[in-house]
């Protein structure tokens, strides 16, 4: 626990752990659509929600390729679990059949296996998706969520919250 902010110590997506990523201009409502809000999935483990939440990228118009994009998430995933802790996961990929980047959340129905490095279960999944040349926006947006999520406070919120609507708000008022 940080005695200065009183949270526990963050879940670092940043390149250099010592370095902090310079995202302060970053704002996740500039990417996500409240349409690619899905509370709750339909799907019950990992892949099937991955795939959910980008064929809704899809239907919203974000991708023009969902196939390409559903093969560089899970590529990405099967390199090292996204399921980073405290309940969450942050599946991302990169695609050049992106309009520009793009957010995707996901509740699920009960908590899911996600692999997470904690052996916790998930009970929100955050996906990203950037164009390949978007890496500095892509992990600025990863330490974004990261950040935030961090938050025990608005971690429970968004956790009990119960309608794509109730997390757009969330993640609309929450600042870090």
């Amino acid at each position: 626990m940080n005695a200065h902010t009183g949270r526990t110590q963050p879940l670092t997506l940043c390149p250099a752990a010592d370095t902090p990523c310079e995202d302060a201009r970053m704002n996740l409502m500039d990417i996500l659509d409240p349409a690619c809000i899905i509370a709750p999935l339909q799907s019950v483990e990992k892949q099937g929600v991955i795939n959910e939440l980008i064929d809704r990228l899809g239907e919203q118009g974000q991708v023009s390729d969902v196939q390409s994009l559903k093969d560089a998430v899970w590529s990405r995933e099967q390199t090292r679990t996204t399921g980073i802790g405290h309940g969450l996961a942050i599946p991302h990929g990169k695609c050049a059949s992106l309009k520009g980047q793009a957010l995707a959340i996901g509740k699920p129905q009960e908590p899911i296996d996600f692999e997470a490095i904690d052996t916790q279960p998930v009970h929100l999944v955050v996906l990203l998706a950037s164009p390949p040349d978007k890496t500095k926006d892509h992990i600025e947006a990863l330490a974004h969520i990261s950040r935030m999520m961090n938050d025990s406070v608005f971690r429970e919120a968004i956790y009990n919250a119960n309608t794509p609507e109730e997390i757009f708000a969330l993640v609309g008022n929450q600042t870090v």
